[in-house]
């Protein structure tokens, strides 16, 4: 009997992208289910009754909530020949340390920029600036974060590609300026046909942005 997989999601969230591109790095068929956030679903309440957010993966009647750990648990059940996370230990905490950082570091920041203006909005660029280059300093001449092969800090850190046009339009600044190897790592990681098909269309995304600036957060 063939698993059932369905994905929970809302086509420009962020982490709802890292499970897509996850699952699509597996070869995993799954239906995606577009939840309206004004309006939550009663799947989605039940399936994740104490956030009530999406992303939230269900396989087989089974959900699993929460991005990193959907991602994870996505790496550790399906494509064991194509694996997203290091078998060593330490490199294995390496990669979850710096999926980390992103959450708590570049996220942040680029809300900020999308829902902020004036002093707010500088600050936060020039967070989002230096995480960015940090980020770089880690990757350094790798094709990917790992190594040769893409793997878990990749898949955490892709999404926010589509998020760099708007940002950089409502900060004004380059990206490509500050980090031309993150934006040349960034261009090796779309030829893949699993991030290609998982990231919205950056101006799509763009016009969405600025129609509901006040009321949106990457996430929500």
């Amino acid at each position: 009997m063939a698993d059932e997989v369905i994905l929970l999601d809302f086509w420009p969230s962020l982490f709802g992208m890292r499970a897509r591109i996850a699952l699509r790095e597996k070869g995993v068929e799954f239906d995606m289910k577009e939840e309206d956030l004004s309006n939550k679903s009663p799947l989605l309440l039940k399936m994740n009754p104490v956030h009530k957010k999406i992303p939230v993966l269900i396989h087989n009647g089974k959900p699993i909530c929460e991005f990193l750990i959907m991602v994870q648990y996505i790496d550790e059940t399906w494509g064991p020949e194509s694996p997203l996370l290091p078998s060593d230990p330490h490199e294995r905490a390496r990669a979850k340390f710096w999926a980390d950082y992103v959450d708590k570091k570049i996220y942040p920041a680029l809300r900020t920029i999308l829902l902020s203006m004036g002093e707010a909005e500088e600050a936060a660029k020039k967070e989002y600036i230096e995480c960015l280059k940090v980020l770089e300093g880690e990757l350094g001449d790798k094709a990917y974060f790992g190594g040769e092969r893409f793997g878990y800090v990749d898949v955490s850190l892709i999404p926010f590609h589509s998020w760099f046009y708007t940002s950089e339009t409502l900060a004004n600044f380059s990206i490509r300026e500050e980090c031309p190897k993150l934006v040349a790592w960034a261009k090796r990681c779309l030829q893949r046909e699993s991030v290609a098909k998982s990231l919205p269309d950056q101006y799509k995304l763009n016009d969405f942005i600025l129609s509901s600036r006040r009321s949106v957060s990457p996430n929500k």
